[in-house]
């Protein structure tokens, strides 16, 4: 049998139970891969909660690394023996095992262990797209980066200076602001009560052509309000809960804003795109222009706990889950 943590109603981190489930075999098209560890991400939280539907039971979790035992028919991108992650795609990480589509799967440099591949793919590859893509980051830009101390946040902060930007780290608490300034966070505002006034005195009234908002229903309005005139408000994430329906005139009220929620699936799900994307990350974390922190480990058996120190806040870099 495999192990695997399972929920069968939506709610609190006490609905995950930590089960015995049938050992999968691969289909055609698809590897199966054992786990030597589990990435944790705060969309798993949503699909825990119900706020992203899934069928239940369900085994969540969306980021893994670890070693290619089986494919199936037709696969050809890679092969048992292989050191492969993944991100995004259909649930199910939260496992010793998985059985996942192979074209999902990006072998590993020998320089990235499995922690940090675990660590990194969703958050790196998520920060990848919105420094690179959605909004193409330039030497002399200020960028404002909410949760600037979270796992996708740090990863940003680094990027975004190496592509030659002034960084405005938002976080919670002084201690996390501490963090974000070590990873390259040129400034740093704690809460979002303030934000568009310290964003004003920083940029000497011009304000950021781009925000980056992982927050979503406590900090949109800040946000929208740090913008400068034609800035684009990105919202990729709802930790605070969703952002109410927006009325369009808005937008035009304060400065014919640009207003965009994008996902790594619709990013990455060219294999393509996909292979870019990871390369792309990889390159950064191998030369040292980005680096991974993995601040917590949990027990895969003990997701609940991780699940209630990341909703508390408690975490800082990124957290990883040991089968």
């Amino acid at each position: 049998m495999t192990k695997a943590i399972r929920i069968h109603v939506n709610g609190g981190p006490e609905v995950m139970r930590w089960e015995d489930v049938p050992s999968p075999e691969p289909g055609p098209g698809e590897a199966l891969v054992r786990h030597a560890a589990v990435g944790l991400n705060y969309i798993d939280v949503y699909f825990r909660t119900g706020l992203y539907k899934t069928a239940l039971p369900a085994v969540i979790g969306m980021e893994g690394a670890g070693t290619v035992t089986a494919v199936g028919d037709g696969v050809t991108t890679v092969k048992p023996g292989d050191r492969v992650a993944y991100a995004g795609g259909a649930l199910g990480a939260y496992s010793t095992q998985r059985v996942i589509a192979a074209d999902r799967l990006v072998k590993l440099p020998d320089g990235i262990d499995f922690n940090t591949a675990a660590a990194m793919m969703l958050q790196g590859m998520t920060a990848q797209y919105l420094v690179r893509r959605t909004y193409v980051v330039k030497p002399g830009d200020t960028v404002v980066v909410h949760a600037a101390a979270g796992g996708v946040g740090l990863i940003m902060c680094q990027w975004a200076k190496y592509l030659g930007a002034t960084v405005i780290g938002v976080v919670s608490t002084p201690q996390k602001a501490e963090l974000a300034r070590e990873h390259c966070a040129d400034h740093t505002v704690v809460g979002h009560a303030d934000l568009a006034a310290e964003v004003k005195r920083i940029t000497g009234g011009a304000m950021v052509p781009v925000v980056y908002d992982s927050v979503g229903r406590d900090t949109f309005m800040a946000s929208i309000d740090s913008l400068a005139p034609l800035g684009l408000m990105v919202s990729y994430g709802n930790a605070s809960g969703p952002v109410p329906p927006v009325d369009l005139g808005l937008l035009n009220a304060k400065g014919s804003l640009y207003l965009t929620r994008p996902s790594l699936g619709t990013y990455t799900s060219k294999r393509a795109d996909l292979e870019r994307v990871a390369k792309d990350l990889f390159d950064v974390v191998e030369k040292g222009a980005v680096k991974i922190r993995v601040n917590q480990t949990f027990p895969l058996s003990e997701a609940a706990a991780a699940h209630t120190a990341l909703e508390a806040r408690q975490t800082t870099g990124s957290t990883v889950l040991i089968p």
